[in-house]
């Protein structure tokens, strides 16, 4: 190698780490060899150690070579320590004066040689084994010295202090070759790090920017047909404005799930912990879906047990998001049959619980191997079946990320082909002793149409400015405010605000954010200090696309009023605006509870689920009075006679098998239940249970159903299959105390 290949070899940023060591160990060890055999031949021309240690050298350089441009490095680190431990170790100690050589310290080389050159397993083996050879020799020598060439005493501190020198300098070359590289790779990974950092920033850039670009023709297309709404129109349609509104909370659930995925991936995104309604937001979650299932014709059905808290604290956003898509993609994924959602409270407090949410299929279901890529962005398993199926691949990926963010935990359980079960169980805090009690909510009509409009609030006297440089939010926020006949003033720019603020008693301000060469950070600066306005004072609300609660926090620490989000709702919309202004200039004249009438089934089952139950199989042999007691389920196993095939405990108990037998030219085979049997079981159970505990028969006999249990228990997370190692009477004793504890 020339002088410029070596030094490439050494900082070459493609090549292995050790793949450096291993060139820097070649050069140094050539240097080694060769200052040795100077030394032999001073000493002892032609000597047959001097061709020895020749032969080695180019055996060495020969092996550096090829594993180096072949890229075997592993290979020849082998057999370069092979050489130096089995050979050139033993022949220095004999040949170099035992113990009062060189020979120790070539042992301490060669020991750094193989440290720092191989790993695994090999590493340890050949360490081992060097020590091994190294005992060896010291053994042999101490108990043959005659076998030992001595040398003379000078010789003996020629040998010794040459290869002190060269072995020290060997390694300290190797470590300082470590540390040169651990600096430069350790340079490279800041400015890669900073690279990252910098893509990071521009994607997140870039999805708010797409994200705050998307909301605002979204809001005018949901305003206007909110507006579309509250005429007087045929229900056709108001069946399809409800689709367009159906199609752009979609399409917003779409966006949240892009931005929040760039947002949690660059560590940014923050959980929210404010006071919500369980039940209005499963009203809303419900709402969205209900004209997607009723399209596909599939039956769409909630159980919410009446013992959850009315109230909870936490993360309503990202709970509804996190339902929003499991719903979404069980609708997508089903093509007849049923959707449901349950919804089930595992108090641990008085001030905390789980709550749980099932969300039930009989759509195409989850291969038992695609499973574990389930919650992977971007992946869609089973492409062949999903081709024609819309979406990103976000939606799982993202509702596993916030149950990580939030404590909580998804489990699966599936069967190709029948459906799937996704179980989400997320902790929150509870905010007072209400209990939400029973909902019932009956569908009311074919179409979801809101009730006649009916303003909630009139204050004709009320001053409202709004600034946006969009002309249709400016259109579409007048609009949803005409009913109430507040005095609507609009301005597209900071610069026209501030003319109307000087002169102008305004009483609520709904202020955008990203607004061109004034933006509404600066606006609401200016509007604050302005000499001689008349807005000062006044309530400044935020109405813009900026989603985030990092956005919510900048403004509330720059003054802001309130925080609306585009796009707005007319009863968001007017709900704000009433909280700002002046009690004596309003006239409240709707109900401030009005809701949309929901068109969704409710079934009205009290039904609470179990934490987890106990089955067994009917081999068990417990008494009819003990499964009835403790509600144990049993899976029958079957007997099979010439006569035909019958369920054990069912078709025939143990008292017939016995009659039967009596006969001794009868015969009977058991016949465990197979696993397809098991996984319908353990489906059907867990309707009744979020955990199940299978108790099966001793997996050491004949026929036995253990491991059939134990095969269909993969496809669920939540059921676990205990070999009780037992038959009959002992397995059914298990089984009792199980449901005891």
């Amino acid at each position: 190698m020339s002088h410029k290949g070596i030094k490439y070899r050494l900082y070459d940023n493609g090549a292995d780490i050790k793949q450096r060591l291993f060139v820097l160990n070649i050069l140094t060890m050539q240097i080694v060899l060769v200052v040795t055999l100077i030394e032999i031949l001073i000493t002892d021309k032609f000597s047959l150690d001097a061709m020895l240690l020749f032969a080695m050298m180019l055996s060495i350089l020969f092996a550096g070579i090829v594993s180096v441009k072949s890229g075997h490095i592993r290979l020849g680190a082998l057999f370069i320590a092979t050489i130096l431990s089995f050979g050139y170790f033993p022949v220095t100690f004999f040949k170099g004066g035992g113990i009062n050589g060189d020979a120790p310290l070539w042992f301490i080389y060669n020991i750094f040689f193989v440290g720092i050159l191989l790993s695994g397993k090999v590493k340890y083996l050949f360490l081992s084994a060097q020590v091994l050879s190294a005992v060896a020799c010291y053994v042999t020598g101490y108990l043959k010295p005659e076998w030992i060439v001595p040398n003379t005493d000078l010789m003996a501190h020629v040998y010794s202090l040459t290869a002190l020198i060269l072995i020290s300098i060997a390694i300290s070359s190797m470590i300082g070759l470590e540390i040169r590289l651990f600096i430069r790779e350790n340079k490279l990974s800041e400015e890669r790090k900073k690279e990252i950092e910098a893509l990071n920033a521009s994607q997140n850039r870039f999805f708010s920017s797409m994200s705050h670009e998307i909301r605002t023709p979204i809001n005018t297309i949901i305003g206007l047909n909110e507006m579309i709404l509250r005429e007087d129109i045929s229900d056709e349609v108001a069946e399809d404005a409800v689709n367009i509104r159906s199609a752009g909370t979609m399409l917003l659930n779409l966006i949240n799930d892009i931005l929040d995925m760039s947002k949690v991936q660059s560590g940014k995104m923050v959980i929210a912990e404010e006071p919500y309604s369980i039940g209005n937001m499963l009203s809303e979650i419900v709402g969205m879906l209900w004209n997607r299932a009723n399209e596909k014709k599939l039956e769409f059905h909630v159980n919410v047990a009446p013992d959850i808290p009315y109230e909870l604290i936490g993360d309503e956003i990202r709970i509804k998001q996190i339902l929003l898509n499991v719903l979404n993609n069980s609708i997508k994924y089903t093509k007849e049959g049923s959707v449901s959602l349950s919804v089930q409270c595992e108090r641990k407090d008085d001030n905390n619980a789980v709550i749980i949410f099932t969300v039930k299929d009989t759509g195409i279901g989850i291969k038992k191997e695609d499973i574990p890529y389930l919650f992977t962005a971007f992946k869609r398993v089973d492409e062949n079946e999903t081709r024609h199926i819309e979406g990103t691949g976000l939606g799982l990926s993202i509702v596993k990320q916030f149950l990580d963010l939030m404590g909580g935990k998804v489990n699966v359980n599936s069967i190709y082909t029948q459906g799937s079960t996704f179980i989400i169980e997320i902790p929150q805090k509870i905010n007072g002793d209400k209990l939400i009690g029973d909902v019932d909510f009956e569908k009311s009509r074919t179409i979801a149409k809101l009730k006649e409009y009916h303003q909630k609030f009139e204050a004709p006297d009320a001053r409202v400015l709004v600034v946006d440089d969009n002309e249709l939010n400016l259109m579409v926020t007048s609009k949803l405010l005409r009913g109430t006949k507040v005095k609507i003033d609009c301005v597209s720019s900071g610069e026209e605000a501030l003319k109307k603020t000087l002169n102008v008693p305004y009483n609520v301000i709904l202020l955008d954010h990203l607004m061109p060469e004034m933006d509404g950070i600066e606006c609401i600066r200016k509007i604050r200090s302005q000499i001689g306005g008349l807005c000062r004072e006044c309530s400044i609300v935020a109405l813009t696309a900026n989603t985030g609660e990092e956005n919510k926090a900048l403004y509330v620490k720059e003054g802001f009023d309130g925080y609306l989000l585009k796009p707005v709702t007319g009863e968001t919309l007017e709900n704000e605006v009433l909280r700002h202004i002046p009690q004596e200039l309003v006239h409240v004249i709707g109900d401030s509870q009005e809701i949309l009438e929901e068109t969704i089934s409710w079934m009205r089952s009290k039904q609470i689920k179990k934490k987890v139950i106990v089955t067994t199989e009917s081999v068990a042999d417990i008494p009819d009075e003990l499964i009835e007691k403790y509600n144990i389920p049993i899976l029958p196993h079957k007997v099979s006679t010439p006569e035909g095939l019958f369920k054990d405990g069912s078709e025939i108990d143990t008292r017939g098998v016995l009659s039967y037998m009596e006969d001794k030219e009868h015969t009977i085979k058991p016949q465990a239940p197979n696993v397809k049997e098991h996984e319908d079981f353990f489906a059907s159970q867990l309707n009744r249970a979020n955990n199940l505990v299978h108790m099966s028969i001793s997996s050491k006999v004949e026929n036995s159903g253990c491991p059939k249990a134990i095969e269909a228990a993969r496809a669920f997370n939540n059921v676990t299959v205990i070999d009780t190692g037992h038959l009959s009477s002992g397995q059914g004793l298990m089984v009792v105390e199980a449901c005891k504890l």
